[in-house]
Order: C-alpha cells, then structure tokens, then sequence
C-alpha cells in the first residue's frame, strides 16, 4: 500500500507526468530535461528527485553531466499501462505535441554536435582505416561469429560511437554500452536516436564506466564485446578477465582487435598502448579468467591484420572447436608481464 501511495504522490504533478512520458520517449540530461520542459534546472531537479524517491526514475552521472531514464520495469510499466488505458485513443493535448517538437530538437542539437565531432576527426580515423582491411569485411565477420540466435543481454565495453550495438542490439532483449569518455557517449547517445534506430534500439543503457571495474553485477551478460578497444589498455589481461566477470554462465566474449605489428605511429599519435595481440597471449588470458577458446579468425588485407577472439564461459560449452585448457596453459608464459595500469586507459 505504501509503495501505491509513493508512487500516485510522485506522478500526481502534470509537470512530473511530463517527465516520465519524455523519458519514455528516450534519456534525457537534466540540462534537455529543462530546456523541453521550459523550466529551471533547479525546479526540474526538485520534480526528479520527487520521482527518483519513489523509484519511477533512474539518475546517472557521467562527467559533469547527470542523465535521467526510466526506473525499474517492475514498477514503471504497469503506470504506463494505465496512463496509456486512460488515454482512450484520444487526441494528444497540447503539451504532449510541445513536448514531442521540443525533443525533436533535442536530436537535432545531440546529432549535429555529433557531426561536429566527428567532421573534425574524420581525417585521423580515414587514416587509420586505411591501414587495414574494409569496416564492411570485420562487421561481416563479427556478425558470422555471433550468429543470428537471440540474445539476452549483450555487453558492448568501450563502445565510442555505438556502432556494434547499431549492427547487434536488434538481437538483444537488453543492450548496455560502457564508455569511460562523456563525450563519446553523448556522441553514441545522439547516433542511436536516429529516427531509423530509435525504435529498434529503444532497450538500450549507455553508461560512464571503466573497463576495469565495470558498473554491472557478476554474471549478467550474456554476450560481450570489446572492439577495438583492448589496444588502449595498459593491462589487457586485467579487461578480459572483467569481462569474464560479468558473462553469465555459457556466455560469450568476443574480442576484436589488431594482431601484433610494429606501426609505431599508432602508439605517438593515437595512445595505442599495445601494439596488438598474439593469439597465444590471448589465449593465456582467457585461459586464465576460466574461458574456453575457439580459434582465432584473422583477418588480413592491409598494414595491419584485425583478428577475432571469440571465448566462452564454463557450462553450456559449444563452441567450434574449442581450444582445450591443457594446451591453454602451455602458452600462459608466454602472457606479458603486468604493468600498472594508467589512469588514463579508456
């Protein structure tokens, strides 16, 4: 009865009521949050906090940045339910339909400061495409490796602009990308708004965090990524057996990433700490965090060969041609020794 009571008290505000039908819509900032509603910051805050107490809203920090999504479904969906009951099919009053424009410039602000970005980018990363085989081949072989089955909850670490959760989020009942930069997840955040992946896409959490200690509970994914991204870790090992940590039983980690090379540029120019992998120190690696292998898929055709490292989780073993564990830990010295971690690892 308490929690009815908390809950009817929370949305019994027109304004409050706004704010729970806009996040329905998609993750607002406090700042958009404001600048839909056409209040304060400090008067938005007092509506959220009135709803995040009575746990119909989520917050989330992310640099100086505080975004806001929907609480738990538990509670969450059976007031949808009945506000959408109550609507009877009825034309939308006039707030909604402001509300709706205002959001649609929310996009339009999100993805032009996303264009900005990466316009001022695009010469360093056609650079670094350049260097290895065609984006369309790696996807075409991330997607072979994944397979068209359903996925519970899929994982994406370091997820940048969002592209892995464009290509396979369709797939997932839940979709969670982790980035430790604001920036990119904003970037992320305007890209998967898009009017062609919003409704698709619409069970998808972006979230600040490190690579290291990532904010998910132990065995709760059901597939992970991680593209592209290892090559920035001081420690690789200390990712993968993270990532390990959160895989629930019978999950899969699939790593994508550059085998070993010797393009100095990478490491002055773009703060490539690893200059790539060897299949035997992966192997080690997921050896060591209790994966089972499956080969290594390469893929050459430039300076730099990207390979595929799928591993997976103990119980429900399936995978192709699994690397045994003895032969596992017959390369485990060859594995780096650890060095310290820097604090500015991605």
């Amino acid at each position: 009865m308490k929690n009815s009571l908390n809950i009817f008290a929370a949305v019994a505000d027109p304004t409050r009521l706004r704010i729970i039908m806009l996040l329905r819509a998609m993750e607002l900032s406090i700042g958009e949050l404001a600048q839909v509603l056409g209040q304060s910051q400090p008067r938005v805050s007092r509506h959220v906090k009135i709803l995040a107490d009575a746990g119909l809203i989520e917050r989330r920090k992310e640099g100086s940045w505080v975004f806001l999504s929907l609480g738990d479904t538990m509670l969450v969906a059976p007031l949808l339910a009945a506000i959408d009951a109550w609507s009877g099919g009825s034309e939308e009053d006039y707030w909604v339909r402001a509300d709706h424009a205002r959001l649609a410039a929310v996009r339009a602000d999100r993805a032009r400061a996303a264009e900005d970005y990466f316009n001022a980018h695009a010469a360093e990363w056609d650079a670094m495409r350049a260097l290895h085989i065609a984006e369309a081949v790696v996807e075409g072989a991330i997607r072979a490796s994944l397979g068209p089955a359903p996925i519970g909850c899929l994982v994406d670490i370091g997820t940048g602009t969002g592209r892995m959760i464009e290509l396979f989020g369709g797939l997932a009942q839940r979709v969670i990308g982790i980035d430790r930069s604001p920036e990119m997840l904003r970037h992320a955040r305007a890209k998967l708004a898009r009017p062609d992946l919003a409704a698709a896409l619409a069970h998808v959490e972006l979230r600040q965090g490190d690579m290291f200690a990532l904010p998910l509970l132990s065995a709760c994914a059901d597939v992970v990524i991680i593209h592209q991204v290892l090559h920035y870790a001081q420690q690789p090992q200390a990712a993968i057996a993270e990532a390990a940590r959160v895989l629930a039983p019978g999950g899969r980690l699939l790593v994508i990433d550059f085998a070993p090379h010797d393009h100095e540029a990478l490491r002055a120019r773009h703060a490539h700490a690893r200059l790539g992998f060897s299949d035997a120190h992966m192997l080690a690696w997921f050896t060591a965090a209790g994966l089972v292998a499956a080969p290594p898929i390469p893929l050459a055709g430039g300076v730099l060969t990207v390979n595929l490292w799928l591993a997976q989780a103990a119980e429900a073993q399936t995978l192709p041609n699994a690397v045994p564990i003895a032969r596992a830990n017959a390369v485990a010295d060859a594995a780096p020794t650890a060095v310290p971690e820097d604090e500015n690892d991605a």
